[in-house]
């Protein structure tokens, strides 16, 4: 069953802030993150599933959360999305390989089941906030020259709760200190859809091709 919590819940969770770990590293985050009940999801997510990719990688992209197949394997897009995602960097010009993939939110949320495969619900923003701490840990090693935001929760994350992924898509925006305040910050943040909402479209061709397009953008500010 997926978790529930109300308003008045909240309280009783302190963020992820706790278990981040002092020294950071990406194995101490992957560890450290295990054990954290920051928020409610870890009640019923298998584990945590925090980023994956090389530790000095220039491009990083934020997605919402691990899907049902990425709360299973620990590791995030490893599911259709993810399969998608590599398809069109390859084609905007950027190695699969070389990039760092992670979530906004590093447990996954269901609202119940359909047969085996439990389906995925959006996190709330106080969820959201409340990993944030990891997010931001994730940048100070890793230190990215650009990244991409997969979606209106990861642009959130970044931007705050009035970003629109519509009016900001496809174009090189700056790094925001004011919202998360990292050593070295971004020199470009550039927003696109998730690759799982080009997967549901019934314009499929179109919305991928605008994909592509807009990681190109990406590609275009990392040279």
């Amino acid at each position: 069953m997926a978790s529930t919590s109300s308003p008045k819940d909240r309280a009783d969770y302190p963020g992820a802030g706790p278990w981040v770990p002092e020294r950071l590293s990406l194995s101490a985050i992957r560890t450290s993150a295990q054990a954290c009940e920051g928020c409610d999801l870890h009640r019923d997510a298998t584990q945590a599933v925090v980023g994956d990719g090389p530790r000095d990688a220039r491009l990083m992209v934020i997605g919402e959360q691990p899907g049902d197949k990425e709360d299973l394997a620990g590791e995030p897009f490893v599911g259709p999305a993810g399969k998608l995602l590599d398809r069109a960097l390859e084609e905007a010009g950027i190695a699969p390989s070389s990039v760092f993939r992670t979530n906004a939110v590093k447990h996954f949320r269901f609202s119940g089941t359909r047969g085996k495969q439990r389906i995925h619900q959006s996190p709330s923003r106080w969820q959201v906030t409340a990993c944030g701490p990891w997010l931001l840990a994730e940048l100070e090693v890793v230190k990215p020259h650009v990244v991409v935001v997969l979606g209106a929760t990861a642009g959130q994350a970044v931007f705050g709760p009035s970003f629109r992924v519509g009016a900001a898509r496809g174009r090189p925006m700056s790094w925001e200190q004011a919202k998360l305040d990292v050593a070295e910050p971004p020199a470009a943040v550039v927003a696109t859809t998730h690759p799982s909402a080009v997967l549901r479209s019934r314009q499929r061709d179109e919305d991928y091709a605008a994909f592509v397009a807009d990681l190109a953008v990406a590609a275009a500010a990392l040279a």
